[in-house]
């Protein structure tokens, strides 16, 4: 079972940019086609400073971050897991370049069917160098057992 003295556990806190060219080439993966998104003048036209991040851009960032042991810390076996659900609350626009930073905790660890199943709920607050709230993001991964 995953120990539940890891609630509250800061298990990522780590700052990254997104360069223009890696929102572009995401926004063609995901069939992004509004200008805005991949046009540094027409985001400038629309009242943007620069390319903004499309919605689930921040998860991509988040899963780029670097590995940190977390899993096998909390007693996490990679090819038991499976990703539970994700969701996301925003508070302002983020953009290309901008140095964003991502503090991820364990928020909550419950199990289901007598241990079967372990969730395990991951909550991030990214902020700009500005210190400005960007987004909240929430993720939960579930573990198989048995």
């Amino acid at each position: 079972m995953i120990d539940k003295k890891h609630i509250g556990k800061v298990i990522a806190d780590f700052r990254t940019t997104a360069p223009a060219s890696q929102l572009r080439f995401f926004a063609k993966a995901t069939g992004e086609t509004r200008p805005v998104y991949t046009d540094e003048s027409a985001a400038r036209d629309a009242g943007h400073p620069g390319l903004p991040l499309p919605p689930t851009f921040l998860f991509s960032l988040e899963l780029a971050q670097p590995a940190s042991g977390w899993r096998e810390e909390l007693g996490i076996k990679t090819e038991r897991i499976l990703h539970g659900e994700q969701s996301f609350k925003y508070h302002r626009m983020a953009y290309a370049g901008e140095v964003l930073h991502f503090r991820t905790t364990v928020a909550d660890i419950y199990d289901k069917r007598g241990g079967a199943l372990e969730f395990v709920v991951r909550e991030t607050r990214v902020t700009n160098q500005e210190g400005e709230h960007v987004a909240d993001l929430r993720s939960v991964l579930v573990q198989r057992n048995g």
